[in-house]
């Protein structure tokens, strides 16, 4: 009887160190986006700041690679660093990101941009609740997805110089499936952390801010995605 009620609390307790985990997660992917959002919309309205960015690729490409900087330290080097530091690498990123994507006010309806940020959120709390919930396991999925998402890069790039519509809808779908498909498995590989996360403050709050960041990038880049099919230009 006391082992039964032992385990019993045992499971409770795991499943309490998950969702708080998880809550942590949300929280802090929930608070970039806003900060990404608002300085987005600060920066597409604001003409000196435009004309800084904008006005000079080497600005816009010095903010780019700066944004791979970041995601670089924060993904490569999180066990060196403290957690104050991981978030506050975080939050800069989320800040620079919102810098580059003011591009998408400015070529975009703020009609569209709203409906489409609407079935990005619906579309993640509907893959994101199936990767936390389903018994299933999506490693293998993971797997195909991380090999298709380096040929999604790959055939971008190279659009770039070809400027293919056929190529160009055909990463559109593509992506809109990939990402799809990361939030569900990036979920479950959070959850599978979250195992373990209580345990120690510091490294839980950084494991949170990773988990952020991958959520965060899911995100991101499905709404992007998605606003190639809704989006209206101006």
């Amino acid at each position: 009887m006391f082992q039964h009620n032992d385990i019993l609390v045992s499971q409770e307790q795991i499943a309490a160190d998950q969702q708080r985990f998880m809550v942590k997660v949300y929280a802090w992917m929930s608070a970039a986006l806003l900060v990404t959002g608002m300085v987005a919309m600060w920066t597409a309205t604001t003409p000196e700041a435009l004309a800084f960015i904008f006005g000079n690729k080497i600005v816009f490409y010095g903010l780019l690679i700066v944004e791979l900087a970041f995601v670089g330290s924060l993904v490569g080097l999180v066990n060196r660093l403290s957690a104050a530091v991981a978030t506050l690498l975080f939050i800069a990123y989320s800040i620079v990101n919102g810098l580059t994507l003011s591009v998408v006010f400015l070529a975009y309806t703020q009609e569209s941009i709203a409906t489409t940020f609407f079935i990005t959120a619906g579309t993640f709390a509907a893959m994101s609740a199936y990767g936390y919930f389903t018994k299933s396991d999506l490693t293998k999925m993971g797997n195909i997805l991380f090999m298709a998402l380096i040929g999604l890069i790959i055939a971008s790039i190279v659009n770039l110089f070809f400027y293919s519509e056929i190529l160009y809808w055909i990463t559109s779908y593509a992506g809109v499936l990939i990402f799809t498909g990361l939030i569900a498995y990036d979920t479950q590989k959070l959850k599978a952390i979250g195992l373990s996360a209580g345990q120690d403050f510091e490294t839980g709050r950084k494991q949170a801010i990773v988990g952020a960041l991958s959520l965060y990038l899911d995100f991101i880049n499905l709404f992007l995605m998605l606003l190639r099919f809704f989006g209206r230009k101006k």
